[in-house]
């Protein structure tokens, strides 16, 4: 028969001393964590994290993201702002390459601490992410399974004493200094109407125009109306929420072809860093399709209408965008869906507009883009030659209160050649072709019409600003 066997001696082993303990104690702690970080799903690691300051002095700001619908500016922002907040001893980083974007994109990583201080209060940072499932559909539109994805938060923690100074002052901070930032390191963008499958969006290429308001070819005085046009309008966010309009202005600028009128678009983005959306017509099959781009197209942003008259002669037999739709598109309902827009119309036949379309509301500046001058020539001559100076300028102004000739006809003829001669001698032999040939019709100026007779310097206007200023 078996037996069990004696039992084994006991081991007296001698106590570990406190600090053994304790060290132990604080090993086996850390080790838990470990194996919980790993095997507790994150969202749930999320909760305990979450429940741990309802029992402590700290309050936690959960900044998801987006909503699921419409982005969070908020999560956008502290993003930016963090990125900023980086220091050397930052152990993670996360660093992308947009492919249309120029320089690196360094952010925040997941699970990394961040430390900031405002107004003598710490504030801890982190990033953290949810499962996320959405449902994946076939081509034929079925439901075929569920596509994994995540849901990004940040998780601010501070004292609770301090929940004033963060919601009243610390988060309004990062909304405005992540605004300065994107200003400055913003690349503009070019966008034009991009179809994919059964859905049309925008899509985007880099916007590297030269066009600046130092070289763009206009009268000094006007150049000068049209940049405290545009500055009134950036900083009056609060006078048009005071008197219940929405955040826009309208240009038309007219004019014959070659007076610089996509120039001028150009150099109203690069100063003021607004991404340009070019609406072309043809590819706008209804009303209901135009008011989808309009909401698409993002703010601070310029929305360029190109050859408008011809767009709107083009949908007359189809009848497929109608000039109800067109205004309620300019100044009505829609239009209140953005914020800090400029909507830019272009034509070269100022007449064959509806005016209907020009009432201030509507159009707010116009500017008349007219053959070129002697001011404007000399702009060129500075551009192409950085000629100030030269026996031939007395010619050529001369001519240019004879004849007309487009800033794009004379740049053409300074691009010809290096050599400072020889390319003026293009511009006096352009002129002189031109002689005689000039048009008998009025030219507009300051919203009146000045009849042949009347004095050159005024007739041939390289450029007229008409507006409807601020009440």
């Amino acid at each position: 028969m078996w037996s069990l066997p004696d039992p084994l001696p006991s081991l007296h082993l001698p106590p570990l001393p406190e600090k053994h303990l304790l060290l132990s104690t604080a090993m086996s702690f850390a080790a838990a964590a470990l194996l919980l970080r790993d095997l507790v799903p994150g969202y749930l690691s999320s909760r305990i994290r979450r429940l741990t300051t309802v029992i402590s002095n700290n309050l936690t700001v959960v900044i998801d993201e987006s909503d699921g619908l419409t982005a969070n500016q908020m999560f956008h922002a502290a993003n930016l702002y963090l990125a900023h907040k980086l220091s050397q001893s930052t152990a993670r980083v996360k660093v992308l390459k947009p492919e249309k974007e120029e320089d690196l994109d360094v952010t925040v990583d997941q699970h990394q601490e961040l430390v900031d201080s405002f107004g003598g209060a710490k504030m801890k940072w982190s990033l953290s992410s949810n499962p996320n499932f959405t449902p994946a559909y076939s081509t034929s539109g079925f439901t075929v399974g569920l596509q994994p994805s995540e849901i990004r938060f940040f998780e601010l923690t501070f004292h609770k004493k301090h929940r004033e100074l963060v919601l009243g002052s610390y988060l309004p901070h990062i909304l405005a200094a992540a605004k300065s930032i994107r200003e400055v390191k913003k690349t503009v963008k070019l966008y034009a109407i991009d179809y994919r499958g059964d859905n049309e969006h925008w899509g985007a290429v880099n916007f590297h125009h030269p066009a600046t308001f130092e070289t763009v070819a206009m009268d000094p005085g006007l150049k000068k109306a049209l940049i405290a046009d545009l500055d009134a309008f950036i900083e009056r966010k609060d006078f048009y929420r005071k008197v219940g309009k929405a955040w826009k202005r309208g240009y038309l600028l007219y004019g014959p072809p070659g007076t610089g009128k996509s120039s001028l678009v150009a150099a109203m983005a690069n100063y003021l860093k607004f991404d340009v959306y070019d609406l072309n017509f043809k590819e706008v099959y209804g009303d209901s399709h135009l008011h989808k781009l309009l909401i698409g197209a993002g703010n601070r942003s310029i929305l360029v209408m190109e050859d408008f008259d011809r767009a709107l002669a083009s949908k007359k037999n189809d009848d497929k965008i109608s000039m109800a739709g067109l205004l309620n598109f300019v100044d009505g309902l829609w239009s209140s869906c953005v914020e800090e827009k400029i909507l830019v119309f272009t034509t070269n036949h100022k007449e064959e507009l509806d005016p209907a379309l020009l009432r201030p509301g509507r159009v707010d500046v116009q500017v008349n883009m007219s053959y070129c001058t002697f001011t404007a020539f000399k702009t060129l001559a500075y551009n192409y030659l950085e000629e100030t100076e030269h026996e031939l300028f007395g010619e050529i102004k001369e001519l240019l209160g004879k004849v007309e000739a487009t800033p794009a006809e004379v740049a053409g003829e300074l691009l010809k050649s290096k050599n400072v001669d020889v390319a003026l001698h293009g511009v006096v032999k352009l002129l002189r072709s031109k002689e005689g040939t000039r048009s008998p019709a009025a030219v507009e100026e300051n919203g009146l019409l000045f009849p042949e007779e009347r004095s050159v310097e005024r007739k041939n206007t390289w450029n007229t600003f008409q507006y409807n200023g601020y009440e």
